[in-house]
């Protein structure tokens, strides 16, 4: 009953619009202050929670994503993509979703990708014969694999409250995030068989495409050079955003000659208000979970699933229906603040595998950046196309059943989520 309480009252204040760092703490000092707990220990936990070094990976990889979306790699991008793949039926849509699936690992950031492929896509999808409502469903789902495939900062954030590796997380980002494009693409080539008036793509042939993929590799080099590093015990998750940072620099101002200082000093400015915002969200969610802590939640939480006689499984299924319903209403990462430190006990207790939780979680959440009414992409689509948000919904929906049916085979099978992470020599 208290979780209910809490949970309902913390909905209800970010549903009126108040920032989530504002509503996180108010919740938190309001059941610190009924439980009688000090509110001196709260400096402390903000302070303890932030003094982490992992944090500065933060800041690096949003600068990292901000150069490279300002120095316009996407252009080249998704030409390459369109290049090897537009000419077969679908082929459009699939060169959408490769392109999402590659700028995903490079920008970390969902709603970026969104953006930025979005504006190049969806004129050209539609002036080829795809229907509005098919276009924007493709964007939309394709950029929710920000969230999935490394280096993302919902994971980083979970790495982060969890306490657990955010290497061993991003390599095992990868098979789902991979699955997850794979299911996008087979529905883009189904539906280009079902669908009437599609217009192929001519086959540029060997030279060109050879040509727009030359042009394409400094920013398909990204992914490898930031992961690579990070698999081969090269250099740690910070290092690897600080070493993509300068490689990033490097491509937009020696190789595509359009980043000047003028464009470092809006990069930089918006690195900054990007992670501060971010890390007052963290600062709160500690709070969060420090107040939760003082009234029992986690271990009430613990004996109440106890006395259900509810098993590791049947708990996890529980809580993906419950992050699927807030997800419906609140934004990935006011989801992974809140529910994570409720959760967690009941997990280790359970003996749970923190990686494979993570990416269950990751996969929920890219349900909610497309689910109405508060769909993070799908607002997106609809302020760059202009369009109806019934038309952008309706072409969104074939992807969260797909989704969800990539979130049950995560499911079902853990190896999709730890294998990878385990050949790599993580120990969990």
């Amino acid at each position: 009953m208290m979780t209910f309480v809490i949970l309902t009252g913390l909905v209800i204040l970010l549903l009126t619009g108040m920032p989530i760092f504002a509503g996180l703490a108010l919740a938190s000092l309001a059941i610190t202050l009924i439980s009688g707990g000090s509110i001196s220990s709260v400096a402390d936990t903000v302070f303890a929670k932030l003094d982490n070094g992992l944090l500065t990976a933060i800041p690096m990889f949003a600068f990292m994503a901000h150069v490279m979306i300002r120095s316009k790699v996407v252009d080249d991008l998704f030409d390459a993509a369109n290049a090897l793949v537009g000419h077969f039926k679908g082929g459009l849509g699939v060169a959408t979703v490769l392109a999402c699936t590659v700028f995903a690992a490079i920008s970390g950031s969902s709603v970026a990708t969104a953006l930025t492929i979005g504006s190049s896509a969806i004129p050209q999808m539609q002036r080829f014969g795809y229907r509005p409502s098919d276009t924007y469903g493709v964007i939309a789902a394709g950029g929710t694999l920000g969230i999935l495939i490394p280096p993302s900062g919902p994971l980083i954030l979970y790495a982060i409250v969890s306490e657990t590796s955010i290497g061993a997380l991003f390599i095992a980002g990868l098979i789902p995030g991979i699955l997850m494009a794979m299911l996008f693409a087979a529905w883009c080539v189904a539906q280009g068989y079902m669908r009437e008036g599609l217009h192929e793509v001519n086959w540029i042939g060997w030279r060109k495409c050879a040509r727009a993929l030359r042009r394409s590799v400094w920013s398909v080099i990204m992914p490898p050079l930031v992961l690579g590093g990070i698999y081969l015990g090269i250099f740690t998750a910070s290092e690897a955003a600080a070493i993509g940072s300068i490689y990033a620099l490097l491509v937009g101002a020696v190789i595509y000659r359009n980043f000047g200082l003028k464009d470092l000093a809006i990069t930089a400015y918006e690195t900054v208000r990007t992670t501060s915002m971010l890390f007052m969200i963290l600062a709160a969610a500690a709070m969060f979970g420090h107040a939760v802590t003082i009234i029992r939640l986690p271990i009430e939480l613990m004996e109440s699933v106890t006395a259900m006689g509810l098993g590791p499984m049947q708990f996890i299924l529980v809580v993906m229906f419950v992050i699927f319903i807030l997800g419906m209403f609140l934004e990935t990462i006011s989801i992974i603040l809140i529910t994570t430190p409720i959760v967690l006990p009941a997990l280790m207790a359970f003996d749970v595998n923190l990686i494979w939780y993570g990416i269950l979680l990751m996969v929920n959440l890219e349900l909610a950046l497309i689910t109405p009414p508060v769909g993070m992409n799908l607002f997106v689509i609809k302020g760059i196309a202009r369009a109806p948000l019934a038309e952008v919904i309706r072409g969104a929906l074939p992807y969260v059943l797909l989704m969800l049916i990539g979130l049950a085979a995560v499911l079902m099978f853990e190896p999709l989520a730890t294998w990878l992470p385990r050949v790599a020599g993580f120990g969990f």
